[in-house]
């Protein structure tokens, strides 16, 4: 009960609202993390309480950004972050999630098995592989990447998965406004527009993070 609390005082903090079934499922996705941390190396985090902030509450600063229903894909996802907090928080939303190392998919499956997910698949993959090999072009509303690789790189990999009018969040840390506005003519020249840039802090550590919100004008 003691880290329900604090994981919805610190939502709470952001704006972000949840009942006591979803608490539960994320600080159980959390210990089910841990648990499998021990054998598989799956993150650097091992602590709970850091773990709570720097995985869940953070992961879950996207639902700034997301509908409640729409085809997103987490690029790059690692343990499933942010795409396993999204989908207990945003059940409705199809979710894919690509990472290229296996373990990590493999702890992902797990995740969706036990939770019952529907819309909800984790493909052991390159990124820059995966749209044509899996027919996946033009196919999502919102690609996502939480710290996974530059600005530049995150947009060349999300761009053929993109329907006409989606859209790609990166989520950055302090580091962001600085990779934006050295990308400022890369991006002109690809008619990519940055949108909205979203400056959060977090409950605990305060630790900055910015979510850039970038779309093509094609």
């Amino acid at each position: 009960m003691e880290l329900e609390a604090e994981l919805q005082r610190q939502l709470r903090s952001l704006g972000i609202d949840i009942d006591s079934t979803t608490a539960r499922q994320l600080l159980w996705l959390q210990k089910e993390l841990l648990h499998w941390n021990r054998t598989h190396n799956l993150t650097a985090i091992t602590d709970p309480n850091e773990a709570l902030e720097k995985h869940l509450v953070d992961s879950l600063t996207l639902l700034k950004c997301l509908p409640e229903s729409g085809r997103m894909l987490d690029l790059g996802s690692g343990g499933g972050f942010p795409c396993l907090p999204v989908k207990i928080v945003r059940p409705h939303l199809d979710i894919v999630s690509v990472d290229a190392v296996a373990k990590k998919i493999a702890f992902q499956r797990h995740v969706a098995r036990r939770l019952g997910f529907e819309g909800f698949s984790a493909w052991h993959g390159r990124g820059e592989r995966l749209a044509e090999e899996q027919g996946w072009g033009g196919a999502f509303d919102l690609v996502v990447a939480r710290a996974f690789t530059s600005l530049t790189g995150f947009i060349e990999m999300a761009l053929p998965y993109l329907k006409a009018d989606g859209r790609m969040i990166a989520m950055k840390g302090p580091e962001g406004e600085r990779e934006l506005q050295e990308a400022q003519a890369w991006l002109g020249e690809r008619r990519i527009v940055c949108h909205r840039q979203i400056a959060i802090a977090l409950p605990v550590s305060g630790a900055g993070r910015l979510l850039l919100e970038l779309q093509s004008e094609y």
